[in-house]
């Protein structure tokens, strides 16, 4: 029996750490694992059947790189009754190459892969096991007490967010400066939440947080924007991508292909809005894939957490435990304590967690003291990086493609573009 691992959706900076621990895991149990394959670019390397041998990668390499090492996708897995060839085709795969297990890393969409893969095998009577390995930095998957990635990403802003509000603090101006940094999150206000963590006390920045969860209220924001400009000279502000006003509409967003919207811009457009309202300096700036790809300051936590997710998915498969999740249960505050819990796949699927009421202040500007009790643990601890010529390195490796026994497949209905079986990630 083979075990087969892919990536999926958007990257962190320690998914290749859940990838270490999977490689690592399987490979120290080999008595009843066989060869580990990674898919490139996710479900879609399955169907295209652009697989790579694992055998060989320097793990501890792997887990200290940004980025998937194997390739990701954003692929949307019909289900079965919809598009029953495309599953002919992907249990086609599985059985070509004996695979018995599949480690599929992502978020919400990609925990409705694993939730319809398992259903599908077990329809069919196909003795697959499959298991999801959580990542993402919006922290929005259900049951999961947090996401790998989260707290990386979140040491990375609120460390940002300090040491900007050191740049406006050092300097003067006869009207005031303001600073707006647009953070991402889509629906959720995870990441806005942790830049929070950069404040000491009231003076320190962020002074306003703006997260989807509280709607703008705009005379409000500038009332509050203009006091913290004539106290200290500047104000930061930081802003989840998916604010919305009181009548429920994003302040900036756009719609896309699929029906759904793409934010971007609410950032600029709350600082065109208080630049004009207190007649200010007003900078705006998005971290955008800087803050999901740091690897050269990632908490010491959530690297922990990704290498155990992996491992937990490799414990989790051999058991038996399908359609499962490999989630992080929190058992205490102080000290931080957590351990892995397994959690059915299907019932938390495509599942937004959003940041709960009680961690906002009342003014819905500012995240509150359960809030920062809750968020203080992800971001601790650091890992010493590696560095040649003065830079980090990154782990960089030819993965030669395994040689196909199948036909190409096409009936996807995609432009997918099949990976050569020279490629390197």
């Amino acid at each position: 029996m083979n075990l087969l691992y892919a990536q999926a959706g958007g990257m962190t900076a320690v998914i290749n750490a859940s990838a270490a621990g999977v490689i690592a895991a399987a490979d120290a149990r080999r008595a009843r694992i066989g060869a580990v394959l990674a898919a490139r670019h996710g479900i879609v390397g399955l169907l295209a059947e652009s697989l790579h041998d694992c055998r060989g990668i320097d793990t501890e390499a792997l887990a200290a790189t940004p980025g998937g090492i194997f390739g990701s996708c954003r692929f949307t897995l019909p289900a079965q009754a919809e598009q029953p060839a495309l599953y002919d085709r992907l249990f086609a795969v599985l059985d070509a190459h004996r695979i018995g297990v599949l480690l599929y890393n992502g978020g919400n969409g990609s925990l409705q892969v694993v939730a319809r893969v398992s259903e599908a095998a077990r329809r069919r009577g196909h003795p697959l096991v499959c298991v999801g390995v959580p990542k993402t930095i919006d922290n929005d998957i259900e049951a999961c007490d947090c996401c790998p990635g989260y707290g990386s990403a979140a040491k990375y802003l609120a460390t940002s967010m300090r040491e900007v509000c050191r740049d406006l603090a050092s300097m003067t101006s006869r009207k005031g400066r303001v600073f707006v940094m647009e953070v991402m999150g889509r629906n959720v206000g995870w990441l806005a939440a942790a830049t929070a963590l950069a404040a000491r006390d009231a003076d320190e920045a962020p002074h306003i947080v703006l997260f989807p969860e509280a709607p703008v209220d705009e005379s409000a924001l500038l009332a509050r924007a203009e006091a913290v400009v004539s106290r200290l000279g500047y104000c930061a502000i930081a802003v989840a991508e998916g604010i919305r006003r009181a009548d429920g509409s994003p302040v900036r967003a756009r719609a896309r292909g699929d029906g759904h919207l793409r934010f971007g811009g609410a950032g600029e457009e709350i600082a065109r809005l208080v630049s004009e309202a207190l007649d200010c300096h007003c900078h705006y700036a998005a971290p955008d894939y800087l803050q999901r790809s740091a690897a050269h300051w990632v908490s010491a936590v959530d690297h922990a957490q990704a290498l155990a997710v992996g491992r937990a998915a490799v414990d989790y498969a051999l058991e038996g435990r399908d359609g499962v999740v490999a989630a992080i249960r929190r058992l205490d505050d102080e000290p931080y304590r957590w351990d892995i819990v397994p959690v059915e796949a299907a019932a938390v699927a495509d599942l937004e967690r959003r940041l709960p009421p009680t961690f906002i202040t009342a003014d819905g500007m500012q995240v509150s003291e359960a809030g920062r009790r809750y968020l203080a643990p992800l971001v601790e601890g650091e890992r010493l990086v590696d560095c040649a010529d003065g830079l980090p390195v990154h782990y960089s490796r030819k993965l030669p493609g395994l040689a196909r026994k199948l036909p190409r497949y096409d009936g996807w209905g995609e432009d997918i573009v099949y990976a050569r079986q020279d490629e390197t990630p």
